[in-house]
């Protein structure tokens, strides 16, 4: 089937682009390729891609409503993963109209599409920063998420409330995926990761946010790149247990479904920085700051539903994880 990937130079979108064609899908990507980080690597990621046959590729933005219009009516898409998306929580304090135009105008317009040219499954990258200030951990798809953070979080709240009403409205099935602390090879160099293996290799301090006190449920590129190809064979559905007096946010009488991605094995971020020192054989300098407006203390995810639906199945530990990336750093720098 031909299947478009918005986001295709971004991280997961570059890693589930690289799946999908090794499994012989017929792939086009669309990035419009913004200097929100180095567009080298993002243009290195896309050289990967290019050399697979059936890969094309468009600079497009999608908050140009023409070019998405043009993009659906010259190719017969039958799925799409939509993971375009301005990231980053502390972005959002300094440049928040990007991320209207990109996560809320952007969304509508391939969601518009999607409905359309009769698209028989839209998937799209949600985030666990929708939990908010949630405390009742680990987090569950059935607990409210109307309490956001961050615009960054808004504006992915708002992703799941626009599926869902065309999901209703015109029987899209929509699938949601909140992913959570995605790292990896050929990462983000905005992401914590990178920059704490940056650091550490050139020997210079970290900026540790809440003293290093912060949980997450760090989630290896790999184990999220199979949710998203297990949900492209199992298209949301109509839940027929779902009750309008006891309304369950993760799924609905509509064809639309949300599920957490995670590791589902939370663990302290000085315990990531202790993975980092030993994959790169150094210690880190450590500078110890307050906890950042929009940050979210602890996130971890129950992700008993994904397992059950998308027979979803996290393999690889953070020690693995970690040593992967810093073999791709010391190769990709030549450090």
């Amino acid at each position: 089937m031909t299947i478009l990937v918005t986001g295709a130079a971004g991280f997961i979108g570059f890693h589930t682009c690289k799946k999908l064609l090794e499994e012989n899908h017929t792939v086009i990507g669309i990035d419009n390729l913004n200097d929100y980080y180095d567009v080298n690597l993002k243009q290195a990621r896309l050289e990967q891609l290019k050399k697979f046959e059936h890969f094309s590729f468009q600079k497009l933005d999608i908050a140009d409503r023409k070019q998405v219009e043009d993009l659906f009516e010259q190719h017969n898409i039958r799925q799409v993963i939509h993971l375009a998306a301005q990231a980053g929580v502390r972005y959002s304090l300094k440049n928040p109209h990007c991320y209207i135009e990109a996560n809320i105008q952007g969304f509508f317009h391939i969601l518009e599409a999607c409905k359309q040219y009769k698209v028989a499954h839209f998937i799209y990258a949600s985030s666990s920063s929708v939990y908010g200030a949630n405390t009742q951990q680990p987090f569950s798809e059935k607990l409210i998420t109307d309490h956001p953070l961050s615009l960054y979080a808004a504006t992915k709240k708002t992703n799941e409330l626009m599926a869902h009403s065309y999901a209703s409205l015109y029987q899209l099935p929509c699938t949601g995926l909140r992913f959570f602390t995605v790292y990896g090879p050929w990462g983000r160099p905005d992401m914590a990761l990178f920059v704490f293996t940056e650091a550490i290799l050139k020997g210079k301090p970290i900026d540790l946010f809440n003293h290093g006190e912060m949980l997450r449920d760090f989630t290896y590129i790999d184990d999220a790149v199979d949710a998203v190809v297990q949900s492209l064979k199992h298209p949301a559905t109509f839940d027929f247990t779902w009750s309008g007096e006891c309304p369950n946010p993760g799924t609905s009488y509509a064809p639309y479904r949300i599920y957490n991605i995670g590791n589902g094995k939370p663990m302290p971020l000085i315990r990531y920085i202790e993975a980092i020192e030993k994959a790169c054989g150094k210690k880190a300098i450590l500078n110890p700051l307050p906890i950042q407006a929009g940050d979210l203390q602890s996130t971890a995810a129950d992700i008993s539903l994904a397992m059950r639906d998308l027979s979803y199945s996290p393999k690889i530990d953070i020690e693995t994880g970690v040593q992967h990336f810093v073999e791709w750093y010391k190769g990709y720098y030549r450090t």
